[in-house]
């Protein structure tokens, strides 16, 4: 075959693999190149979505309040030392309702999912009822008992 004919078999052929057949003129489909697409807000939103199951950042906040909660149970009858600050410091940051910080009580439950308040309530009943059972130690501060 000489170039020629290999030339107008190529023009003469259709390409297959490359064909959109829509249904539209020529004309329609370059001005439906400039129409905006319709999409929701949470398909656009999906592209940008890690595919893990926590990403890591909500592992990090996972494990800041697993420790405040540990913390918070296990030095509840702290009295001197290291433990009563540890305690301290998580009762503090339980109770603060100030959503300004990034890591802040509020902010972390509501990121992953769970109710502050009602957290919060459950901490206080848990740890008064331990303090009235044992009969150890002061327990939560009057105003956590709110």
């Amino acid at each position: 075959m000489s170039l020629s004919q290999l030339k107008e078999a190529a023009l003469n052929r259709k390409v297959g693999f490359m064909s959109y057949e829509t249904g539209l003129s020529m004309e329609e489909r370059v001005t439906s190149l400039f129409q905006p697409d319709t999409l929701l807000p949470e398909q656009y939103l999906d592209t940008f979505r890690r595919k893990l199951h926590l990403e890591p950042e909500k592992k990090l906040m996972l494990a800041v309040l697993e420790d405040a909660i540990a913390c918070f149970q296990k030095y509840v009858f702290a009295r001197e030392g290291k433990g009563k600050i540890l305690f301290q410091e998580a009762e503090d940051w339980v109770k603060d309702t100030n959503s300004d910080w990034l890591f802040s009580f509020a902010n972390v439950c509501e990121t992953l999912g769970f109710n502050p308040d009602y957290l919060r309530q459950g901490s206080y009943r848990m740890e008064s009822r331990r303090v009235g059972e044992s009969g150890k130690g002061e327990g939560l501060s009057a105003d956590a008992k709110e």
